[in-house]
């Protein structure tokens, strides 16, 4: 009975951890364009910091689509980027990740007849519409596939995606948008009364945890990153750009631990604080809190009390900050919230710095006596952190090169060793989201080949996801590597745990001198 329901539990989390990753894939590769958004909002519209400067010239306010020339009928770039380019974007993302170019392409002309439909920016529509749109595609080519006429497939194919995405369109303008309309109204309205109730800071006992566990970017870019970018284009900023990304609760967190932490955990506090207050990379004190389960009172009291700081303030962001950086979140903050939001950052941290202090101190005897007998607890916890998240982290590697050897790299041989004999010309780091941990990595590999004179390699970063078996090897966190087996079945597989250091690295690199040899 007891395997029975862990299994499920275990299925369950999956589950979770499955469908927030795939909310967060749709909007993370795009978080470029928010910030540019955010951007174009601060300089630009009539409460930004030109206008605030005396800078109010017509080139201006055409950019900020408030020209006071009634000549002018430019509407400026901010609205249109949040009502068009924005939604596009995700659901063309989403539909990529079902269904390749052509999924992204049927998805982005359905999204249209929400947009238009609803009349608001339409991110959540987007995340619903796109996706499924390239679902709806998909389905329909495979009534067909392999029954069309040689020379009859680019017309087939060109006219059934034009038809089928008029047709979701229609459907998105008429039937999906009212029903979208309806629910953002909902989650804007309880935002809205938590808000004035000065309720909101209790979303921190959801967030922190969830943040720790496995869905951080689900939490932040999957559900505060559309609804806060709604109500920044209503009201220039908004608070729930702060809930997740706020970088104090941590700060404090990893300064209790500088101070009255012991061994590993101490000595690798320092670097993890620049890593993860400067460089705004959060999951880097997951494992921390791993460590001691009860500091996850700490982050959530420094989450609370920041939120409500910015409630008392009525102080937000006027776009997504991410990564959660001081710095990310200083750029995007406007010229009436900056006493808010920096309050919130200093007190959140302080009352985490409080509370995680005591708990460290209340049990600092019985650390102290496991250092000497050897303990691994950070270690263990990065492990624990890696199998939380259901898929590859950073956070070893990141915290071996702050103060110590945080997590052994893997052991586990290469995957699909018949490819070994197949030349490799193209090396791909895969990880979730295609980003962080497997950019890191990439770069690691390239310098190692280049040091070695090796020319005629690419290497390479990219999502899991979009791995379609072209690459000669790839290399992934080892949780991810029969994913990646899946989607590039004729690869050269290896796993690793440390994306920074794996000595896996210098196997790979003997292996293409030794293919150079062998010309």
């Amino acid at each position: 009975m007891t395997t029975t329901s862990e299994t499920k539990r275990g299925g369950t989390r999956v589950g979770v951890q499955k469908f927030g990753t795939f909310i967060s894939n749709m909007v993370l590769p795009n978080i470029a364009a928010f910030i540019a958004w955010g951007l174009i909002t601060a300089l630009f519209i009539e409460t930004g910091w030109l206008p605030l400067l005396g800078i109010d010239a017509t080139w201006v306010q055409q950019l900020g689509g408030w020209s006071s020339d009634p000549d002018v009928t430019n509407t400026g770039l901010v609205g249109p980027m949040i009502t068009y380019l924005l939604p596009l974007l995700i659901a063309n993302t989403g539909g990529r990740m079902v269904y390749g170019v052509r999924g992204g392409v049927v998805g982005t002309i359905a999204t249209m007849g929400v947009i238009v439909g609803a009349g608001i920016p339409m991110f959540l529509g987007a995340m619903i519409v796109g996706p499924g749109a390239a679902w709806v595609m998909k389905k329909v080519d495979a009534l067909w596939a392999g029954k069309i006429r040689a020379g009859f497939e680019m017309l087939v194919d060109n006219f059934s995606g034009g038809i089928v995405g008029a047709g979701l369109a229609v459907v998105a303008f008429f039937v999906i948008a009212p029903a979208v309309t309806a629910i953002s109204s909902f989650l804007e309205t309880v935002v809205s009364w938590l808000v004035e109730t000065s309720l909101l800071p209790l979303a921190s006992i959801f967030v922190e945890p969830g943040k720790i566990l496995f869905l951080n970017n689900a939490i932040n870019h999957g559900v505060f990153t559309p609804l806060g970018t709604v109500e920044a284009e209503r009201n220039g900023q908004s608070i729930l750009f702060l809930i997740e990304a706020n970088p104090g609760p941590g700060l404090g967190l990893l300064l209790a631990f500088a101070v009255f932490g012991v061994g590993l955990l101490r000595a690798s506090a320092p670097g993890a604080i620049l890593i993860q207050f400067v460089g705004g990379i959060h999951e880097i004190y997951f494992p921390y809190v791993l460590a001691k389960p009860l500091l996850v009172v700490a982050v959530i009291a420094g989450g609370a009390s920041g939120v409500l700081t910015n409630v008392i303030f009525q102080s937000g962001l006027r776009a997504p900050a991410s990564p959660g950086s001081i710095i990310a979140i200083l750029a995007q903050t406007p010229p009436g919230s900056f006493v808010g939001v920096i309050l919130s950052v200093i007190i959140s941290a302080a009352v985490s710095f409080l509370v995680a202090s005591i708990i460290i101190r209340a049990s600092r005897k019985t650390d102290l006596a496991a250092v000497a007998a050897g303990d691994t607890a950070l270690a263990d916890a990065v492990a624990k952190n890696a199998a939380n998240k259901g898929r590859d982290s950073q956070v070893g590697s990141l915290l071996s090169t702050s103060g110590g050897d945080a997590a052994a790299t893997s052991t586990v041989e290469p995957q699909n060793t018949a490819a070994v004999s197949a030349p490799i010309t193209s090396i791909v780091f895969a990880c979730d989201a295609g980003m962080g941990s497997s950019a890191m990595g990439a770069t690691v590999m390239r310098n190692k080949i280049k040091k070695a004179g090796i020319e005629g390699v690419t290497v390479v970063n990219q999502a899991i996801a979009n791995l379609d078996g072209s690459a000669d090897l790839v290399i992934t966190q080892r949780e991810l590597t029969p994913r990646a087996t899946e989607k590039s079945p004729n690869s050269l597989h290896y796993s690793v745990d440390n994306f920074m250091g794996s000595p896996k690295y210098d196997e790979v690199v003997a292996l293409l001198e030794s293919q150079k040899a062998s010309k």
